[in-house]
């Protein structure tokens, strides 16, 4: 007579492939698992100036008060084009404290950064006067810029100097500001004209 606590072989070779068959079956049969929610796909854009844009057309849209005969999605591009270009095309060649500050030398290194550089220049030291009272002073040469940052300021010198080229442009919250001026279709660049009020 069989023992009783010895399974029959058919039933043994059954419990024995039946983790290889869930097995199988879970990893070809993707029609049974649930697709995953939209809060796991991938949510970066990818590159900063779609990162911006994206979040400009959001912020517009769920503004009830949007003129979107007036919204200017190029012009806003254009200007984070130049951000771009004086963050990765402009060699610092030089930093030196001085008194109540710094000066730095910068090179563009493509004529693109350069005319990049110009109109950036030309707007950005009036705003971080604006915002923080230190002073930006811009001399062009012929292929390079220097910038002088000073400030009366006690105990903020020491902060400059660390901030350097790169800090001091992008020191400040207005760059946002401007950004959603831009794409608005507000032209914050341009002189107004003589019965208009200056709007930075």
């Amino acid at each position: 007579m069989r023992p009783q606590h010895v399974l029959p072989a058919v039933a043994l070779f059954a419990l024995l492939i039946a983790p290889a068959q869930a097995q199988h079956h879970d990893m070809h049969s993707p029609q049974d698992t649930p697709a995953p929610p939209d809060s796991a796909v991938l949510q970066a854009p990818g590159q900063a100036v779609f990162g911006t844009v994206q979040e400009a057309i959001r912020v517009l849209e769920a503004d009830s008060t949007t003129d979107w005969s007036e919204v200017d999605v190029d012009r806003l591009r254009r200007h984070l084009l130049d951000m771009h270009h004086v963050a990765m095309h402009v060699d610092v060649e030089q930093k030196t404290p001085i008194e109540n500050g710094v000066r730095i030398r910068v090179r563009p290194t493509r004529e693109a950064a350069r005319a990049a550089l110009s109109r950036v220049l030309e707007a950005h030291p009036a705003m971080l006067k604006q915002e923080t009272g230190w002073t930006m002073d811009v001399d062009e040469g012929e292929s390079a810029y220097t910038l002088r940052v000073t400030t009366d300021a006690s105990g903020e010198q020491d902060k400059i100097r660390a901030l350097g080229y790169m800090g001091l442009l992008a020191y400040g919250q207005h760059h946002q500001r401007h950004h959603w001026k831009l794409v608005r279709g507000a032209r914050p660049h341009e002189r107004p004209s003589h019965h208009e009020g200056h709007s930075p």
